[in-house]
């Protein structure tokens, strides 16, 4: 009898705990007490299995650029679907979609597709690996690129184990993880580019690249200073070194990707997310020769490299139907929504007075249970106080009709429009009156 007075939703996790560690596949959609499940997207609203509709500011993890069931990606799915999902065969969707990411950036002379934004960062660390000769990579302190053992490496790093400013620590994420891995990641802090290129100088002959994230959510989604990354490129060109570009979320930042917003044109570029039309992808893209180390041609290949899926034909015709759609003017407009999203909170916090702050750029906001803007992962580094007001938040907004990240990051999609922005705003307002009592 009392299992029949629970929710759907918590009967069905009642039996996910017997089958999956945690009763998850990702620990993304987590909640207390347990996940919601979802039964239907339209747009840019979800609806739960217990027929609770929301707006979806998550959008899969900022994947879904146009939101959920759009038309026509449904349409091209549907007709691919029909002669074949996958073959041992190329297919001439690929070459049509690589022709339409190559023209979207004058640094992609060439590209290869994958299944996830964690192997395009990877391939883009083995490529810069192969091309080198080299076998170090440095990355940004916080910042996440996936679950590859040297791209996760001081992602969630804590005071007790970060080390000292100049010197931060390689801190393991996973368990287990070989010392050796650490070993050959070199951690730079964010936004600081004298500390950061001392360290570099200090592994100048043994760094195959530097991974960077110009937007990144771990860190506190803070764009990344212009002279920052003006101190990183000129390094590596000048040590010999590979710049990689982690643009798995922020591809989504302008026509070409936030790398545009510098004029950066990387060694090499790792995407995904958005760029699948709802469906697993990743790709790099970047510089021919570097790219050409994946050559099957070529007398001697350097990184050997496929995947069963890669470049599958429903992934390909649905990222291109998508990407085809997110043109220059659909940019600006989802950009400008984002504009309103952040100054709308921001007013919301100054008329609630609560010590709160929204940081982000492009279609992506992020707001901080601080005062204060933060600079770089240290400084934004959410401690137990801003963890329960967050978490506060977020309730408060699922409770009112609203998916965030659980970061309490929002992503917005085409199929928005004025009205979701200011009911956000609304719902915000409220939320923060409520913590402050």
């Amino acid at each position: 009898m009392m299992n029949q007075q629970l929710s759907r939703g918590a009967r069905i996790f009642q039996r996910a705990q017997n089958v999956l560690p945690g009763g998850v596949s990702r620990n993304t959609v987590l909640r207390r007490p347990h996940p919601l499940y979802a039964e239907r997207g339209e747009g840019c609203y979800v609806t739960d299995i217990d027929g609770v509709r929301r707006i979806d500011f998550a959008n899969n993890m900022a994947s879904l650029i146009h939101g959920h069931a759009h038309p026509a990606v449904v349409g091209a799915v549907t007709e691919q679907l029909q002669k074949g999902s996958a073959f041992t065969l190329a297919t001439e969707e690929e070459v049509c979609y690589a022709e339409h990411m190559c023209s979207r950036s004058p640094g992609f002379d060439k590209i290869r597709f994958v299944n996830s934004g964690t192997e395009a960062v990877m391939s883009c660390l083995k490529a810069a690996r192969a091309y080198t000769g080299r076998p170090k990579i440095a990355k940004v302190e916080g910042a996440y690129h996936g679950l590859y053992d040297y791209a996760e490496v001081s992602q969630t790093a804590k005071p007790t184990n970060w080390g000292d400013p100049d010197q931060p620590a390689s801190v393991p994420v996973a368990h287990g993880t070989p010392a050796s891995a650490l070993n050959d990641v070199v951690v730079i802090p964010f936004n600081d580019p004298q500390r950061a290129i001392a360290i570099l100088d200090q592994h100048a002959d043994e760094l195959a690249c530097v991974l960077i994230d110009l937007l990144p959510h771990r860190v506190g989604l803070i764009p990344a200073s212009a002279e920052f990354v003006r101190a990183l490129r000129k390094w590596t060109r000048e040590n010999g070194a590979l710049l990689v570009c982690d643009e798995v979320i922020t591809f989504r930042s302008t026509y070409g990707g936030a790398q545009d917003w510098y004029e950066l044109r990387p060694d090499l570029t790792a995407m995904g997310k958005m760029i699948g039309g709802g469906f697993p992808v990743g790709a790099l893209a970047g510089r021919k020769e570097v790219m050409d180390v994946m050559d099957p041609w070529a007398d001697k290949v350097l990184f050997p490299h496929s995947g069963t899926f890669s470049a599958n034909p429903i992934t390909m015709v649905a990222g291109h139907v998508s990407m085809e759609l997110f043109t220059e003017p659909a940019v600006i407009r989802l950009n400008g929504l984002a504009d309103r999203a952040r100054d709308q909170i921001t007013e919301a916090i100054r008329i609630a007075d609560v010590p709160a702050c929204v940081t982000g750029g492009g279609s992506m906001f992020r707001v901080h249970m601080k005062a204060e803007a933060p600079e770089d992962y240290r400084s934004g580094f959410v401690g137990p106080d801003e963890a329960r007001l967050t978490a506060a938040m977020l309730d408060h907004l699922f409770d009112n009709g609203i998916m965030m990240i659980n970061t309490c990051s929002g992503t917005l999609s085409t199929a928005m429009t004025e009205q979701e922005i200011d009911t956000l705003a609304d719902v915000m307002l409220s939320g923060f009156r409520k913590i402050r009592a």
